[in-house]
């Protein structure tokens, strides 16, 4: 077998269907070997794209997520997106064309070193320099992406190994190693802190997701009756509904959360990591709390706050074995109490589509089977707020590296893991343009994605930010030359229409829970509306900023 077949089957060996690429001149053969194989390859138009999807495809499914490009510019452009999978744990093998190995080193026509460029946002890089080591790099890679906290993996394959011939490859495939269990020691200490708790708040984090650990937290917080508060990541571990869910902490956190946050004594802290969005100003964070933290990965525990209680391994298991009555009826009614009190409200006044209102009648009225992949900016933020997530993993965004762009590429991936399920991409005006491309994507394969698109004719956090932290200098925000997004996506192919007042909001989501296809809505909304509360950079959580008080 020549190289290039020897890595598909190594990914077939691997359960590999699914593969986002963009081909090239150093990666020719494996496209070559791409033609007879039974994995599906989506063709994007922009490599970053392709890891994007890759990056989605593997959070709605739990495996591997594979991207595919040639050497130079095509792995290059591949780097956002890997680096947005290691900021968000997300495994993936990200492989690409090199130039043969004699090239190496000689500025040879699109050469780059794309192992030494992506070092700092993988797991691991591999440089192939024999065709003998193929099949065996491929199953480490895959090994390594999906153990431990996941991540991205990066295999660079020259063209000569790709094209060599090799007699009898084995294959191993599908290794994985267990997740430690936690110590007894560090779990009885935990029930003892739980039991003797008086105002005690869980912090979940995307860990849980990555876990697969939902039921059990769940389960622990009905045992326990402990107040749950979630990160960015974190939304859908515990159903947003449920008595005890107290929504998202931190910048744009909800204001009953952070309150809790700041006066709770004991922090629970699941797979969550202490980011700077969530903690404000760490040293006043969660002031009055011990802190037990549960991680997979035993380098986050105390890394930023230091833990009184750090327990590393499968965090399923030590939810499970922490089942803990503590007396609290009285923090959990004064928890109760500020969770309907500063709810959100929908009656902002004018007749202009008011964003948070169209995403929570889009919320009501969409269904549990229903995918929400999300760009950067206000309308992430707002969907953060104001959709009501069941499941983790139906909540698709950038978080750790805020990658705008990821909303389209995201649906495309979400789409093809479950083309029975409804995908909705929410998106504005700054982000959409990233990878507007990717409408031709959606095109080809006939993707019944819905996309709602915000557009407030400027970067609309940067324009916030400058309007509260920068005395309205307002620098280079000004989106006014927007093209008409309804007839760029009808130029692809693609149904569109425009939603400019209030009153048309219902109708707008009427079609776009029943059309079959694809789908766009240009969602024209004021550039003044701003996302409250705020937390001010510097400031700890209970000096929030709201709309009342600026």
């Amino acid at each position: 077998m020549k190289g290039s077949e020897i890595l598909i089957k190594a990914l077939e060996a691997e359960g590999v269907d699914t593969i986002f690429g963009y081909p090239g001149g150093a990666i020719m053969p494996v496209y070559d070997a791409l033609y007879d194989s039974q994995l599906k390859h989506i063709l994007v138009r922009h490599e970053q794209s392709a890891a994007l999807a890759a990056d989605a495809y593997s959070r709605v499914t739990g495996k591997v997520g594979v991207c595919l490009s040639t050497s130079g510019p095509g792995a290059t452009n591949l780097v956002t997106g890997i680096a947005n999978a290691f900021l968000d744990s997300v495994p993936m093998v990200a492989i690409t064309g090199q130039v043969g190995s004699a090239l190496i080193g000689t500025d040879a026509f699109q050469e780059v070193d794309i192992f030494g460029i992506s070092m700092p946002v993988v797991k691991h890089s591999f440089l192939v320099r024999r065709v003998e080591d193929l099949a065996e790099t491929v199953a480490r890679a895959f090994k390594i992406a999906r153990s431990g906290r996941p991540g991205p993996v990066l295999i660079d394959l020259p063209k000569d190994v790709s094209i060599a011939d090799l007699q009898n490859p084995k294959f191993e495939g599908n290794q994985i190693e267990a997740m430690p269990r936690p110590e007894a020691k560090q779990l009885a200490m935990a029930r003892s802190m739980i039991q003797e708790s008086r105002k005690p708040l869980v912090y979940a984090g995307g860990g849980i997701r990555i876990a697969g650990a939902t039921e059990e937290l769940i389960a622990f917080v009905e045992a326990t009756g402990i107040p749950c508060v979630t990160t960015l990541h974190g939304i859908g571990a515990i159903p947003a509904q449920h008595e005890l869910a107290m929504g998202m902490l931190g910048m744009h956190g909800t204001k009953h959360a952070n309150m809790a946050v700041q006066e709770c004594d004991l922090l629970i802290a699941v797979g969550a990591r202490f980011d700077d969005r969530v903690t404000g100003k760490l040293a006043e964070f969660a002031p009055h709390a011990k802190v037990v933290h549960m991680d997979g990965d035993q380098f986050e525990i105390s890394k930023l706050r230091s833990a009184d209680c750090g327990i590393v391994g499968d965090i399923k298991v030590s939810l499970n074995f922490l089942h803990a009555k503590p007396q609290i009826e009285e923090w959990v009614a004064t928890c109760m109490e500020r969770k309907r009190q500063y709810a959100f409200t929908y009656d902002a006044p004018g007749d202009t589509v008011y964003a948070p209102g169209f995403i929570k009648e889009l919320s009501d009225r969409a269904g549990d089977n229903t995918f929400i992949t999300c760009d950067v900016g206000q309308h992430q933020m707002w969907v953060a707020q104001h959709y009501s997530f069941n499941l983790p993993n139906h909540h698709l965004t950038s978080g750790g590296l805020g990658t705008m762009g990821f909303g389209l590429p995201a649906a495309i991936g979400a789409q093809l893991a479950y083309p029975d399920a409804r995908v909705v991409t929410m998106s504005g005006d700054g982000s959409f343009m990233m990878n507007i491309q990717e409408l031709a994507t959606v095109k080809r394969y006939n993707l019944p994605i819905k996309i709602v698109l915000f557009d407030n004719q400027a970067l609309g956090m940067v324009r916030q930010w400058q309007e509260l932290f920068f005395e309205k200098r307002y620098s280079e925000v000004d989106l006014s030359d927007n093209p008409d997004f309804a007839k760029v996506a009808e130029a692809f192919g693609i149904p569109a229409f425009r939603v400019e007042k209030r009153e048309e909001v219902g109708p707008a989501i009427d079609r776009i829970l029943s059309e079959d296809g694809p789908l766009l809505a240009h969602v024209f909304i004021d550039q003044a509306a701003n996302v409250w509360p705020l937390v001010p950079p510097g400031k700890n959580n209970s000096e929030m900023l709201e709309a009342t008080t600026v």
